[in-house]
């Protein structure tokens, strides 16, 4: 069984430590686990890497390990479905075995919830994953980023870098939320839930 994971964010270097791209930070995680670096999906606007995932952890071939798709769009957040739906259109996965992290604004920092299907609560990368893959039937870790300060506008608050108190924790939080990940297809979802939603 093949699994997608992806991690939502903006391309470039200019977006890279925005808070909207912490699910593309977990899935570049996945990926170093694995030993593998993204190649550019021809035709799909999106970079990937091909790997397992088992008991022993990511990029480690043990039996029973299954087959483990990481995805990085090339498209911005508002189009993210474009490279999602062609990404698991040819490698023929269902949207019961995709995987998108994203960031959360409705969750205190660092802490992470995880669910299958919902609604996007006004996230544009989520929406048009919707769009594309024709249902919102897929899971979601969501890490937490927490709501803006004062009346900061959502908008500028996802668009810009966590604060210095918060990149220190950053590591550790990246490093869970890929916990998680490996756990959540190696093991369901309600020990994924027990263990990490909190």
């Amino acid at each position: 069984m093949t699994w997608l994971v992806v991690g939502l964010g903006n391309p470039g270097p200019s977006y890279a430590a925005h808070r909207h791209n912490v699910g593309a930070m977990v899935v570049a995680e996945l990926a170093r686990r694995a030993g593998e670096g993204f190649t550019s999906a021809r035709g799909m606007r999106a970079e990937v890497v091909t790997t397992r995932v088992g008991t022993a952890g990511v990029g480690v071939p043990t039996a029973g390990a299954q087959r483990l798709v990481l995805c990085r769009t090339r498209t911005y957040m508002n189009e993210s479905g474009i490279g999602v739906g062609k990404v698991a259109a040819f490698h023929d996965i269902a949207p019961d075995h995709v995987v998108v992290v994203h960031d959360e604004l409705d969750i205190d920092f660092a802490a992470l919830r995880i669910k299958l299907g919902g609604g996007d609560n006004g996230h544009n990368g989520l929406k048009s994953i919707r769009a594309h893959l024709g249902t919102g039937d897929y899971y979601r870790i969501r890490v937490g980023i927490g709501r803006p300060p004062g009346r900061q506008d959502p908008a500028a608050y996802v668009l810009s870098d966590f604060s210095a108190v918060q990149r220190k924790e950053l590591p550790m939080v990246i490093d869970r939320a890929a916990d998680a990940v490996e756990t959540l297809v190696t093991d369901g979802l309600t020990a994924t839930q027990n263990r990490f939603n909190g």
